[in-house]
């Protein structure tokens, strides 16, 4: 069942992709997708039924004994092909990101020149798949370990990063020897179609990759309940991964998951103080806060933190505030509805128990009534009774609290369940030496505010994940430790 180009808007030529082609659902269902900046329609994508994912898992089991065969060269050459493909489209496929998502445009340029970046390092790091020896320990025996592709992953994305997010999965998986069943984010698919179309031009061979979209809940546990699945990978909240390691622990399946966060961030009394804020400031309302390694909590030393909060709040009220796809917005809408709603009643409840609102805290004027708009909103006297300092905000708003002592701060930032990233400011070697070991999370950024790129190990500990994506070490997530040892090979 082929697609008609006119039938889902903005998606037009996509659909469900099942061993090498787009198609409608064959139940012939579909789901609005909503504009976050006027909460119109602008496009439907298909209601994936049982048996279109279980074509598209079969589609990537049978591919899967090609591929797994094909030669490591072979495969990093496609992978780099993909990767100059999406860099050509990349105006193009901003504006389709920028529209399903409100993401400003620069912002979505730069996410689809980091998902190819993904593409490419990869690309190397499928020809540095590298297995070792042991000595034995008599002469006629030999031990070695090999690294094999785990199976066909099915992998889910998430929509704050639609093109980054599903990419660094792909391309692990597919450069490991694997084959993908994606599953992308209802609220921005399209992002995720776009990377599966440049797959496809790039000659990637049918049933590789594969992707369905509809019900989230369905897809998961037809997807990880299928015998041909051997590997799942997850990027969404913690709620949505305990239901997935339920699902996956019946099959005793692999699983990578990257989590939810609520990362804190220390700014100590010699740090530079209004460099810290600005910085701090514009990392945390990018992508209107929608970024689980974004910049949460801030606990600011009392001597410093006057100063701080009025720098903080100076640069929350300067950004400008619109459509992602008007040349000068700094921030766009948020990207749903409930998202909104959750962040509206954090913001109640702070002031509730006593915070004192510097920036932000409603809907900025002159956008009228529709979207899904909240102006950066920074609180100050946050107190830990606050739900926000326990909840993961996920949206542009941003608490501040005072700490006395280095014990203090350690101890608050310490006090969720979360550890995916953090941050601390200082200008001591000691101070960022002690607190970074102190501190519980996969990830520390010392006076920086972006971390994450492709090179390095993206992943938390407690509750905010599983496993790391990025590096060679997110190679690793896709392969198999085999151990052979052989004897009498030399009579």
């Amino acid at each position: 069942m082929t697609m008609n180009r006119d039938d889902l808007g903005l998606y037009s030529g996509y659909g469900l992709f099942i061993n090498g082609h787009w198609r409608a659902a064959t139940g012939g269902e579909t789901r609005e997708v909503i504009d976050p900046t006027n909460e119109e329609v602008i496009g439907h994508i298909p209601v994936a039924t049982r048996l279109d994912i279980e074509e598209a898992v079969n589609a990537a089991d049978a591919a899967f004994r090609t591929w797994r065969h094909t030669s490591p060269w072979e495969r990093s050459v496609l992978l780099h092909r993909t990767a100059s493909i999406m860099r050509e489209r990349i105006e193009e496929n901003a504006r389709l990101m920028s529209s399903e998502t409100g993401k400003p445009l620069a912002q979505s340029r730069g996410e689809l020149n980091d998902a190819a970046d993904q593409f490419d390092w990869y690309a190397g790091e499928t020809q540095r798949i590298y297995g070792h020896t042991f000595q034995a320990r008599v002469p006629e025996v030999r031990m070695q370990v090999r690294y094999e592709p785990v199976g066909v992953v099915a992998a889910f994305s998430a929509w704050n990063f639609p093109a980054l997010l599903p990419s660094r999965k792909i391309a692990a998986a597919l450069g490991a020897g694997c084959c993908v069943v994606v599953k992308p984010a209802s609220e921005a698919a399209g992002s995720c179609m776009a990377v599966i179309q440049a797959l496809h031009d790039a000659g990637m061979p049918a049933g590789t990759v594969n992707l369905v979209t509809g019900d989230s809940g369905f897809i998961s546990e037809v997807l990880v309940g299928s015998p041909k699945i051997s590997k799942i990978t997850l990027t969404g909240s913690t709620s949505v991964g305990r239901k997935m390691l339920h699902l996956a622990a019946e099959g005793i399946k692999r699983v990578s998951m990257e989590l939810g966060g609520h990362a804190p961030v220390l700014i100590f009394e010699d740090a530079d103080v209004e460099a810290a804020a600005e910085q701090c400031a514009r990392f945390k309302y990018r992508n209107c806060g929608q970024v689980c390694a974004s910049p949460s909590r801030f606990f600011v030393h009392e001597s410093v933190y006057a100063r701080f909060v009025d720098k903080f709040g100076e640069i929350a009220r300067s950004l400008k505030v619109g459509p992602g796809l008007a040349a000068d917005t700094d921030v766009g809408p948020m990207a749903n509805r409930r998202g909104l709603l959750h962040a509206q009643s954090l913001i109640a409840d702070a002031l509730d128990h006593g915070a004192r609102l510097i920036a932000g805290g409603a809907r900025p004027e002159g956008l009228g009534t529709k979207g899904y708009y909240l102006s950066p909103t920074a609180l100050a006297d946050v107190p830990q009774s606050a739900r926000i300092m326990h909840d993961e905000p996920f949206a542009p708003v941003a608490p501040i609290a005072p700490f006395s002592n280095f014990d203090e701060a350690i101890s608050l930032a310490n006090a969720t369940p979360y550890g995916l990233a953090s941050y601390l400011f200082t200008r001591s070697l000691k101070t960022a030496t002690m607190a970074s070991e102190a501190i519980e999370a996969g990830m520390v950024g010392i006076n920086v505010g972006i971390i994450a790129t492709e090179h390095v190990p993206f992943g938390g500990v407690k509750q905010s994940g599983l496993g790391r994506e990025g590096s060679r070490h997110g190679m690793d997530e896709y392969l198999e430790m085999k151990y052979l040892c052989m004897g009498d090979i030399l009579k």
